[in-house]
């Protein structure tokens, strides 16, 4: 019997790697002649850069860049094995937990390393670019990632506007005269697990600003600085990027890099299973099993779990889901290909200890699910 293991990290507890591991020891602890097949998933945010790597056959790169604040970042990404493929994490330069949580500052926040980061994959030879929108600090439009790329943003001055969200109140004109050259010979695509708009309630400003330390004053100020954005560059481009799907991600990421990359955004696990050839492991498994740290009504909308969840329906797999913990909404899942949603929480613990026990209880779960699945089988 064939079983494909395919979950996310398990935030702050394990990684995606990790969790595969535990689990198919708990499926080789249910019978001997199981065969794990391990794909540990990301669907565009942490971890995404080592399960793509991992997938294919690639390898990881480190290039020192500037973190949200200006400071010196070590940030990896990785080459895939095609090898001219790079993917990157835009929260390895530009990421949240890259700041302490009492220097949070969205208004001065810049995603100039992340755009380090492409100038580095497109120098090393890739002319296919994967970038995970996720977890960012910043709320700049992707100004700072446009400045790293040659883009000029000025004020009515001529002077370049100053960096993060704040800097864009005074946006007057766009230069795109010194763009990066090799920027035109790139494909870019923008893996995302959200459709939220640049601007607005529904925006990267009011949903996602105060994550990143914006008051209630600051969401505001934020807010009409990307709306001035998006009217600059109509005006100035002839593009309107106000209302694209996932323009609002990673503090407006996506709008930067749709507007002076001419990126395509899409939803992060199903590019990340295009990439790397999901659907052939799906052939000979009798069953997938994944997980991530938290199953709510969330999950539904994108993440990890339900994206290969549909896909396995296509092929008639079942498919079991575990986590760690069980949230409101949490069945919305069973009406997007996922048979059972479970918690590997066996009783009464607290959450720190469930989070440093959770490599033992997703083993014991896996386990646990194997032997039933096996049982039914038998039975069928």
């Amino acid at each position: 019997m064939k079983i494909l293991l395919a979950p996310q990290l398990f935030k702050g507890s394990l990684t995606a790697q990790e969790a595969a591991d535990a689990m198919a020891k708990g499926a080789k602890a249910a019978a001997a002649d199981i065969e794990p097949v391990l794909l540990p998933l990301a669907d565009g945010g942490a971890g995404t850069v080592r399960a793509m790597v991992a997938a294919t056959g690639g390898r990881l790169m480190t290039t020192e860049t500037h973190g949200p604040l200006g400071g010196i970042v070590q940030a990896a990404w990785g080459i895939l094995g095609d090898t001219t493929t790079a993917v990157i994490e835009m929260s390895a330069a530009s990421g949240l937990s890259l700041v302490p949580g009492d220097k949070l500052d969205p208004l001065a926040a810049s995603t100039f390393g992340t755009g380090e980061l492409i100038a580095a994959a497109m120098e090393a030879g890739c002319r296919r670019i994967i970038i995970g929108l996720g977890d960012s600090a910043t709320v700049d439009g992707g100004a700072g990632m446009a400045q790293a790329l040659g883009i000029g943003l000025l004020d009515a001055a001529g002077q370049p506007v100053k960096p993060g969200g704040g800097g864009l109140s005074r946006l007057a004109c766009i230069d795109m005269s010194g763009r990066h050259p090799l920027i035109a010979d790139c494909e870019i695509l923008c893996a995302s697990d959200v459709t939220n708009p640049l601007y607005g309630e529904n925006g990267a400003a009011y949903i996602y600003g105060p994550q990143k330390g914006a008051t209630p004053d600051m969401v505001r100020q934020l807010d009409a600085s990307l709306c001035h954005f998006a009217g600059v560059v109509e005006r100035k481009l002839g593009i309107d990027i106000a209302r694209v799907p996932g323009a609002g991600a990673a503090g407006g990421l996506g709008a930067g890099l749709v507007v002076f990359l001419g990126a395509e955004i899409r939803s992060g696990i199903e590019l990340v299973c295009d990439i790397i050839g999901f659907d052939a492991y799906l052939d000979d498994a009798d069953l997938v099993l994944t997980g991530e740290g938290r199953i709510d009504f969330q999950t539904a909308f994108g993440k990890t779990a339900v994206g290969i969840a549909g896909r396995a329906k296509t092929k008639g797999k079942p498919v079991i889901a575990l986590c760690g913990e069980l949230g409101p909404g949490y069945r919305d899942v069973y009406g997007h290909g996922i048979d059972a949603a479970l918690s590997i929480i066996p009783g009464c613990m607290d959450r720190k200890e469930a989070m440093q026990q959770a490599g033992r209880l997703l083993e014991e779960a896996t386990e646990s699910i194997v032997r039933i699945f096996i049982l039914s089988a038998s039975r069928g």
